[in-house]
């Protein structure tokens, strides 16, 4: 063989190995596009939706509460005595682009046929209700079938053949009752076999991992063949969060479920994170101006992107937590038909979640 045949040899082996190198970074993006997020997603385009400010807009509330069969009453804000109605009156407003208002109707005309299930604990349940709202808003006279169980709920929009439903477990990991006790068990999801073949999987976790005392649901955590009667939190968060992360990986086809993560709803239970004396949300009645909180964000987000980030197929991060984070005035205080006590955890109905379902139908029709 000739000097010039093994040049040309060696400028095609040049040729093939960028080629590899190519894929294989395009590879990496299209994973890193597909499972950080939406808002990644969305920057492609030059468009993060989750970054922006709160803007007053008289065309809201979506609905009225009284109107819609599906609130509880902990998040009825209005008819358990709130007397200030502004915080009705926010929309979202993206920094560089426009978020598309929220139609039932044409939401219904895509998903005709479908089922969608939100997974998680109360803020689930109250992104849930806020959907089914909304809705509802769109078809007032449309038949329905509302179910609440324990468990397993649903609202069916019977016509289109659309329903929401809802799956309560707060932690997405299994707790068991053992001889010892109940058993919190990081690495089992045996509720999994009820989530198989929605069309949408909207899932959520964090809030109940911070319970103690008689607030916490079980007596011993179960860290793989290891019992132990408590541990770091953020790491036995992580933990869950990893077998949930496996869960998805291997029982989600793609090409039939879009899964989405709900991201970490704040609490505004210390005031000197928005720079404020008041000692927690009661009494707020605005939004903190600009697109940044004070405080920063909570550590529980930081686990939740380092998870999403190990996922093979595609999950859609809903960033909500600095938006949030900014509606300060959103909750219900004292002003919920079941919690005693000041609730900054949970939003009032209508009001922010309002805006999720928003960010969760441009993710699905943009």
């Amino acid at each position: 063989m000739g000097f010039g045949s093994h040049v040309l040899l060696f400028w095609l082996f040049q040729v093939v190995l960028l080629s590899s190198m190519l894929l294989k970074e395009a590879e990496a993006e299209q994973h890193l596009y597909n499972v950080t997020s939406l808002r990644g997603r969305k920057q492609v385009s030059g468009c993060n939706l989750f970054q922006g400010r709160w803007v007053i807009d008289p065309s809201y509330p979506l609905y009225d509460s009284s109107s819609c069969p599906f609130i509880d009453a902990e998040f009825d804000c209005l008819k358990y005595g709130r007397p200030d109605k502004q915080y009705l009156k926010y929309s979202w407003q993206p920094a560089s682009c426009a978020l598309p208002r929220f139609d039932g109707g044409d939401f219904l005309r895509r998903y005709r046929g479908k089922r969608i299930m939100f997974v998680g604990d109360s803020l689930s349940l109250n992104m849930w209700e806020s959907l089914s709202c909304m809705i509802h808003a769109s078809v007032p006279n449309a038949k329905t079938s509302f179910v609440r169980k324990e468990t397993l709920s649903s609202v069916s929009f019977e016509e289109y053949g659309v329903t929401l439903l809802l799956y309560r477990t707060p932690y997405l990991v299994d707790i068991v009752k053992q001889k010892v006790g109940r058993v919190l068990t990081l690495n089992s999801i045996q509720a999994g076999k009820f989530w198989k073949d929605m069309d949408v999987l909207i899932f959520n976790s964090w809030h109940w991992w911070t319970h103690t005392g008689k607030a916490q649901p079980w007596d011993y955590i179960q860290d793989g063949l290891t019992l132990l009667k408590d541990m770091d939190r953020l790491e036995a968060f992580y933990k869950g969060m990893s077998t949930w992360a496996r869960w998805v990986d291997l029982n989600v086809d793609p090409s039939k479920t879009k899964v989405f993560f709900q991201g970490i709803s704040p609490t505004h239970y210390t005031g000197k994170e928005w720079n404020s004396r008041k000692k927690n949300c009661l009494g707020e009645l605005e939004p903190l101006s600009g697109s940044t909180y004070p405080g920063g964000a909570p550590p529980a987000a930081s686990v939740v992107n380092k998870v999403l980030s190990s996922i093979t197929k595609p999950v859609y991060l809903l960033d909500i937590t600095t938006l949030s984070q900014l509606r300060k005035d959103a909750h219900p205080s004292t002003y919920s038909g079941e919690h005693s006590g000041t609730d900054c955890s949970h939003w009032c109905l209508p009001g922010l979640p309002d805006t999720w379902n928003q960010l969760l139908y441009a993710a699905l029709t943009m």
